[in-house]
């Protein structure tokens, strides 16, 4: 059961939750023609007065480019702006997630995406731990990560989900908690909603834009921290094998944060996980705003 935040932003105005209803003819119900981003936020824990959202301009221009995908133009400043406003109607007090949302809202029939209205909401949910922190059990899905030839895989377009849908069900009526997904090369790809690493001789490893990955700004965020903490970075193919035999193995989002993998098939990986919770722990420190140096990562926001 979900606790949705008091107040969403629908059709151009704050309403209550309740009241932000689309009709069953919506264009995007049924042709998969949105685009969502995913931000987390948090009460500050040394300040209670103030909220902190992590990463909040680089989030606005990904779903800014993803709205250029439906031939709509929603600048990313207009999309910070609203999330501000959206935060501060509904002063959260404990970890949320907010969901903004872009969707051919007209009610015709006609798959297209020109010459069809468009529009932006918000809403939101309390959120803490998506994935268990202590780890979880994949399994490799028989489905496979699209390709950008037959979708943008460069946003985060609704329509592509299914996939991720198929996948994450599969795996936890076989027994797992989550999916990893091969690309159409065979190589390893990403999660259902999360990117992956693996730790090979003390060295972090991730499948590159190449790869038919998103474009994640959690990841991002974890190859920023991982070199400056020195630990040697490398974007390249990843075989499904080296699952099976890397010394760590991760997954990171924006709901799951950085998630360790226990476990993937049959192969049980091991519990020490130096540079995982090296990594992890700083994330932390970032999000709640304990690290002067990444402080412009961090946007704060005054309840009152």
């Amino acid at each position: 059961m979900h606790n949705f935040l008091p107040i969403a932003y629908f059709q151009n105005r704050f309403i209550p939750f309740e009241q932000a209803q689309i009709s069953i003819a919506t264009h995007a119900l049924h042709y998969g023609t949105g685009a969502f981003a995913g931000m987390r936020g948090i009460p500050d824990p040394q300040n209670p007065e103030q909220i902190l959202l992590f990463r909040l301009d680089r989030h606005a221009q990904r779903l800014s480019n993803s709205a250029k995908f439906l031939h709509y133009d929603l600048p990313a400043d207009k999309i910070e702006s609203l999330i501000i406003d959206f935060v501060k109607k509904n002063t959260p007090d404990t970890s949320f997630y907010i969901r903004p949302f872009i969707y051919t809202s007209g009610l015709g029939i006609a798959p297209r995406l020109h010459k069809i209205e468009k529009d932006f909401l918000i809403y939101g949910l309390e959120l803490g731990d998506y994935l268990s922190p202590d780890g979880i059990n994949c399994r490799i899905s028989s489905w496979h990560r699209q390709e950008d030839r037959s979708l943008p895989l460069r946003g985060k377009v609704s329509g592509a989900y299914i996939t991720s849908s198929l996948a994450k069900t599969e795996a936890v009526e076989s027994g797992f908690d989550e999916a990893i997904l091969l690309n159409s090369q065979g190589k390893v790809c990403e999660a259902t909603g999360m990117n992956i690493f693996i730790v090979r001789n003390e060295q972090l490893i991730a499948p590159g834009f190449d790869q038919d990955i998103l474009e994640g700004i959690t990841r991002d965020s974890v190859m920023t921290i991982a070199k400056d903490l020195g630990i040697t970075t490398t974007e390249r193919p990843v075989d499904k094998s080296e699952l099976f035999i890397a010394d760590e193995v991760f997954l990171c989002g924006t709901a799951a944060k950085i998630t360790p993998v226990n476990k993937i098939e049959n192969y049980q990986l091991s519990k020490n996980r130096p540079i995982t919770d090296k990594i992890k722990d700083k994330l932390t420190a970032i999000t709640e705003n304990r690290e002067p140096k990444y402080k412009d990562w961090v946007y704060i926001i005054q309840k009152y």
